[in-house]
């Protein structure tokens, strides 16, 4: 989805920067042009103008295309400073010429260096006073040519401001990419992080299980060696040993493979399988209306039982394990306690199963809950599902 986005942002920053080029082709002749335009209309009005006045009003005029060109604010700006002392100095010189409308028209330029809201009503009451004041400069000349004047002044400015709104919009667009784009990279460097975590539990999870049996099955075998050689149920626990060890390395393919979810066993097999190697009873009972569960909370559910088994094997001698999965309407809960001889002790330093489990949990927006109990010990997850 996020690449997505980040092709259609850089669609519309593409569109807009060929329709700025578009527009800045066509103005860059065309501004010099329709300032010269208006000057000889103001300059022609009437016979006799002095030449100092035409002459400024050409030089505004220069000014002017060179603030239309710009695309330095600063330099827009001081342009626009420049139109408007001409224009006083000038209308100063000729209280009666047109050179008054320079002024309104250096406010037209000073509106596209404003947001819309305020340049829109400058320009409006900068077009509408040009337009008197063309029309006073004629003296009794045709209204025409004054409406004229001031249409191509219009015209200018509509340009110009249309011009520096597709270069706003493209700044916009400009800036949404790069967001775009860093959100992104943060989000794959998160996305890679929270593999490796991933990866971290499911290594943890299978080696841990599968360890633990091959340790126990190791160690009774061990014991028989030691007490009685000749013991017949040796070769049986050897063999057993080596079926979990080649579990344990088919596991951990798996998982290094980025384990998928559909390969895992169900409870069923878990509580079964987990009772054959360590022969300890561990009953599995359901409760609620049962339904197939979204992968993420599967996965939990069974890397959870597997773990809390796996600790209840490792930390405790338990005489029998229960695995209780509750159907509730929005959520599922598993819990796993064990019975034993004596309380299971998981000291502080027991490694990445129980920090492994909360993150499992949490990453779901679950609850993992670790209790202590007076025959054993209790783990219940919650999980949306």
């Amino acid at each position: 989805m996020n690449g997505a986005m980040s092709c259609e942002a850089l669609a519309t920053l593409d569109t807009a920067r060929a329709r700025r080029a578009a527009v800045i082709r066509w103005l860059r002749p065309l501004a010099p042009l329709v300032m010269a335009v208006v000057v000889w209309s103001v300059g022609t009005s009437q016979p006799g103008r002095p030449a100092v006045v035409v002459l400024g009003l050409f030089i505004a005029a220069g000014i002017g295309a060179v603030a239309t060109l710009t695309r330095r604010p600063k330099v827009h700006l001081a342009c626009t400073g420049a139109i408007l002392a001409t224009s006083a100095a000038l209308t100063w010189l000729a209280p009666d010429s047109a050179a008054v409308a320079g002024i309104f028209v250096g406010v037209s330029f000073l509106a596209p260096l404003l947001r819309g809201h305020v340049s829109i009503p400058i320009a409006v009451v900068a077009l509408i006073l040009l337009a008197v004041a063309v029309a006073s400069a004629h003296n009794g000349g045709s209204l025409v040519d004054s409406l004229l004047d001031a249409l191509m002044v219009g015209a200018f400015y509509g340009m110009l401001v249309f011009a520096i709104r597709l270069a706003e919009a493209n700044e916009e667009a400009e800036q949404l990419v790069e967001e775009l784009a860093r959100g992104r990279a943060a989000q794959a460097e998160a996305a890679r992080l929270a593999e490796r975590q991933r990866l971290a539990r499911e290594m943890h999870d299978v080696l841990a299980h599968s360890l633990t049996g091959l340790m126990l099955q190791l160690e009774g075998a061990r014991m028989l060696a030691v007490r009685t050689p000749g013991d017949p149920r040796l070769p049986a626990a050897l063999e057993r040993a080596q079926q979990l060890g080649r579990a344990g390395l088919d596991e951990a393919r798996r998982a290094i493979g980025l384990l998928r979810d559909d390969e895992l066993p169900d409870l069923a097999e878990l509580t079964r399988s987990f009772a054959r190697d360590h022969g300890v009873r561990c009953e599995l009972t359901t409760e609620g209306a049962e339904r197939e569960l979204e992968s993420p909370a599967r996965m939990a559910v069974y890397r959870v039982a597997q773990e809390a088994l796996t600790n209840a094997a490792k930390h405790a001698e338990p005489t029998l394990i229960t695995v209780r999965l509750q159907y509730e309407a929005e959520t599922v809960r598993l819990t796993v306690e064990d019975f034993g001889v004596r309380p299971a002790v998981v000291s502080a330093g027991a490694g990445y199963g129980l920090t492994g489990m909360r993150e499992r949990a949490e990453l779901l927006g679950g609850t993992l809950e670790t209790t202590p109990t007076d025959k054993g010990f209790r783990v219940t997850l919650e999980v949306p599902a």
